[in-house]
């Protein structure tokens, strides 16, 4: 068993297909084919499932691929570790990002002095919703994260606080309100942006309560401002998620009370972090301070 073997059973899992895999990888697919009948045969098993559209890992593959991940990220630090030594030049580091609030406010300015730091390290990103991104965590496919606060299961650093605000369109009878509870946004149809905290935002209703009337699920923000400028219905989004630059169409109007929302980076476990990982989290809180 190889770390190479490892590392394509992992990408072939991610990916679902051999081909991918390979183009990822640079290498033909025969090759992937073979590490991965070299890897199940040393093994005894089957590690996956293979059909006519895609390939998908097996019940023990599944339960063997977080070993081999993990196995995988422990091999990343002790390499990033000894590059450490030597003043960081090389390594890698993979970083899961969601919504504007992350993608484009915080994430950009990071790597920006990141990269001019630490020109060596290669740096991965994969952006998706926020449960995505903690799925990433769990199963070591990022180092680390960026997330809404207040998980438990991860070692996590406070760099942004926000609330969330509610999107009318402009001159909705609601805009005459400083502020709008809850309640004032179930009468109408209600749109949910998948692509940041649509989990805080429907914890919210669940806990006063309360059922809005999802007509629409918007996989990005840009999706949502449009539904909302048409006048297709009411949303709750992230403050710091809205576009810098004021836009008449739709007015936005806090939520009272107000619900804060917390956004930090995320590691399964600091003391297990490679030194590119900890210079990443330990720039970000310099240049954002955590909030009070």
């Amino acid at each position: 068993m190889t770390l190479t073997q490892l590392e394509i059973f992992s990408l072939v899992a991610e990916l679902q297909g051999f081909t991918s895999a390979a183009h990822r990888l640079g290498i033909s697919q025969s090759a992937v084919s073979h590490a991965i009948k070299a890897l199940e045969q040393e093994l005894g098993v089957e590690l996956f499932r293979r059909n006519q559209t895609l390939v998908e890992p097996s019940d023990i593959g599944l339960q063997l691929l977080g070993r081999a991940r993990a196995m995988l990220g422990l091999a990343s630090t002790l390499q990033q570790e000894a590059a450490d030594a030597r003043g960081m030049k090389r390594g890698t580091l993979r970083i899961g990002s969601f919504g504007p609030t992350a993608s484009i406010r915080l994430l950009p300015n990071i790597l920006k002095h990141f990269r001019l730091a630490y020109p060596g390290i290669e740096v991965h990103i994969d952006e998706g919703p926020d449960r995505q991104v903690m799925q990433w965590l769990d199963e070591r496919r990022v180092d680390v994260g960026f997330v809404v606060l207040g998980q438990d299961r991860f070692d996590t650093v406070a760099l942004l606080q926000d609330q969330l605000v509610a999107l009318l369109p402009a001159g909705h009878a609601l805009a005459i309100h400083a502020a709008l509870p809850l309640q004032a946004l179930c009468d109408e149809p209600f749109i949910l942006t998948d692509a940041g905290s649509s989990e805080l935002v429907m914890r919210l209703f669940s806990q006063a309560r309360l059922q809005p009337k999802v007509r629409y699920r918007c996989a990005q923000l840009l999706s949502t401002l449009e539904a909302v400028s048409r006048g297709d219905g009411l949303s709750i989004v992230a403050q710091a998620s809205l576009p810098a630059a004021a836009d008449s169409r739709y007015v936005v109007r806090p939520l009272t009370p107000e619900v804060p929302r917390r956004i930090g980076l995320a590691v399964l476990d600091r003391r297990q972090s490679s030194p590119a990982t900890l210079a990443f989290i330990a720039l970000a809180q310099k240049l954002y301070p955590a909030p009070a």
